[in-house]
């Protein structure tokens, strides 16, 4: 049996993530929603696609405060990979080059395929025929980051991109 983990004896968090509380909260809360859920009717892997969004976009929302923006510190950054509120090994993927656009870790295991390939997100786009429909939840093409943006206002984004 595992020891049991008291509050007490965990390291408080770094200075900065105060800030960034708020957000994560959020994050936490929309977990919770998704795994309270009933799961769909259709397919089994259908079931899991919201609980990996949600994942990436916390994920996403911590790389791109540290690595893009540069508004977190090291030790706070480490800190939060290390209590579990981003993916490690997603983020160490998003890392390499041709990785940058990964939805999931589970779009470059080639075990759960049928004919040991890769999901079709890891597909160049220029390579898929016209009328071939792609449907991901992770949104890796086309301009992703404007739909994988926690902090941008939907409703601005609606007007910006739906007009047609």
């Amino acid at each position: 049996m595992p020891p049991i983990r008291h509050s007490s004896k965990r390291k408080p968090p770094p200075d900065g993530f105060s800030d960034l509380e708020d957000q994560l909260l959020i994050f936490q809360n929309k977990m919770k929603d998704a795994q309270n859920k009933p799961p769909p009717t259709g397919p089994k892997h259908q079931a899991q696609w919201e609980i990996f969004q949600i994942s990436h976009q916390r994920s996403r929302y911590i790389y791109d405060l540290y690595y893009e923006k540069e508004a977190i510190s090291k030790q706070l950054y480490d800190w939060l990979l290390k209590n579990g509120y981003a993916d490690a090994m997603l983020i160490a993927k998003w890392k390499k080059q041709g990785y940058e656009k990964l939805c999931c870790l589970r779009c470059v295991q080639t075990k759960e395929t049928n004919f040991n390939s890769t999901c079709v997100c890891r597909v160049p786009k220029a390579t898929l025929k016209d009328d071939q429909e792609v449907q991901l939840f992770g949104l890796a093409f086309g301009d992703w980051r404007m739909l994988w943006d926690p902090l941008r206002d939907e409703a601005k984004w609606r007007n910006e991109h739906l007009q047609e």
